[in-house]
Parts: C-alpha cells; sequence; structure tokens
C-alpha cells in the first residue's frame, strides 16, 4: 500500500449540505476500496489561478489517504462522472505530513 493526497475542487456555489456528501462520499469510496483515510481537510473557498469552466473560485477538499491501483482507479471513475467536482490531483507520497495544514482556514 501506498500514499496518497487527493485535493478535489469542486463548483464553487454549493451549499454546504452538498458539500458534506462529496466529502463523505469520496471518504466511503477509499475506505470500500481496500484504502484507508489518514486525514480529510478543508481549505475552504479559494480563488483559482484561471478560470475552470468558467469558475473564477472553488471549494478545496483534501484526503490524505493509504491505497492501491484499485482505490486510484475507483476514485478516477467516479470523479469522470461527477459534474459537481470541477479538478482533481491525486499526489504519491513515500510519507504522509499529517501535523500540518497549509491552507487552513483562519478563524477571524
Amino acid at each position: 500500500m501506498s500514499f496518497y493526497e487527493n485535493t478535489i475542487i469542486t463548483k464553487q456555489d454549493l451549499p454546504k449540505s452538498e458539500l458534506n456528501k462529496i466529502k463523505d462520499k469520496y471518504n466511503d469510496l477509499i475506505n470500500n476500496n481496500s484504502g484507508k483515510v489518514i486525514k480529510i481537510e478543508e481549505w475552504g473557498l479559494l480563488n483559482l489561478a484561471r478560470k475552470i469552466k468558467r469558475y473564477n473560485k472553488g471549494f478545496f477538499i483534501h484526503y490524505k489517504f493509504e491505497g492501491n491501483k484499485q482505490t486510484l482507479d475507483e476514485i478516477n471513475k467516479k470523479i469522470k462522472v461527477d459534474g459537481l467536482v470541477i479538478r482533481n490531483l491525486i499526489v504519491k507520497y513515500k510519507s504522509l505530513d499529517t501535523k500540518n495544514e497549509y491552507f487552513k482556514a483562519k478563524n477571524k
């Protein structure tokens, strides 16, 4: 099993309930396909460097998990047909940094 990080960018105009459904959907997907979610970070609504599908902003959800090729195949298959996700990125790591959150939402 290898360590991965998956960042999902969803549409900017989704209600909080829909974002929670998306977060739970991919959490269950990873756990049910021989993977294990280590940490989920909600980075919040951030500006995009360039427009993606006519959106200037996106809501970022970041997963740190352990999995294999079957887990990655299932994630990619579901994201391709999910109309609420506008972009995603999966990166493989030798070890995960679970202590630092670089895009943690600031409480003012």
